[in-house]
């Protein structure tokens, strides 16, 4: 049987389950980045982030995307 990890985010600290090993099951499957916003996470931490902070990066992404149009 597949064990999952319970993690800590290196961002806000709180405790979250990583399912790595089923990835299409983890809190992170259905939330949406860009390239550029991996690449933005990955250079700033080396672990998973908790489903609230990938929301984070996404949305703040989308309101640059905004401003930008204007």
């Amino acid at each position: 049987m597949c064990r999952h990890e319970i993690k800590q985010c290196p961002r806000c600290k709180s405790d979250f389950e990583c399912k790595v090993n089923s990835v299409l099951k983890c809190q992170c499957a259905d939330i949406s980045l860009t390239e550029e916003q991996r690449n933005v996470i990955a250079e700033q931490y080396s672990d998973c982030l908790c489903a609230d902070c990938l929301q984070y990066f996404s949305r703040e992404q989308d309101k640059l995307d905004v401003l930008s149009i204007k």
